[in-house]
């Protein structure tokens, strides 16, 4: 089979690799470069797992192919903490309100929030749950990830951000 050689930004680093046609782009991330963070779930697009931002929109990587990420900018969960590798706000938010159980759908949760609060700083209920709205949980029934959601916009309004 060929393979493709594919450069892309990860998380503001040029990555290159040399794949199969047929690679997804989450097991690139996962295989290829050793970003763990993104998890796999359903491998069918349903769960929501596997967000990343491509291009600053959410994405199933399971459902895109590492070639078709040429040349775009991916952002995964890790992308999401500050620069000296602590968490982020929004992460922040997301352990004080209780937003995470097992942790499982958490990278896609902190995406999907994370997109959100990029377009809209003071975000709704019903917001907040058309945003997430493609990310599954079976722990938290959802009102800690809410909650968790709603703290970090305050936060980052009370920071002027």
């Amino acid at each position: 089979m060929n393979r493709h050689d594919i450069a892309l930004t990860v998380n503001g680093k040029t990555v290159t690799g040399t794949v199969e046609p047929r690679m997804s782009l989450l097991d690139f991330l996962r295989s290829e470069i050793g970003l763990t963070g993104t998890h796999m779930g359903c491998e069918h697009g349903v769960c929501g797992a596997c967000s990343v931002l491509l291009d600053e929109v959410p994405v199933r990587s399971c459902l895109i192919l590492a070639v078709q990420a040429h040349n775009h900018n991916i952002t995964t969960v890790e992308g999401l903490c500050n620069e000296d590798g602590s968490t982020g706000d929004l992460q922040d938010a997301f352990r004080d309100a209780h937003g995470m159980q097992c942790g499982y759908c958490t990278p896609g949760m902190l995406i999907s929030a994370h997109a959100l609060l990029e377009k809209n700083s003071n975000p709704s209920v019903d917001d907040i749950k058309e945003a997430i709205g493609g990310n599954l949980c079976r722990c938290t029934g959802y009102v800690q990830i809410i909650e968790a959601i709603q703290l970090a916009a305050s936060r980052k309004m009370e920071a002027g951000q």
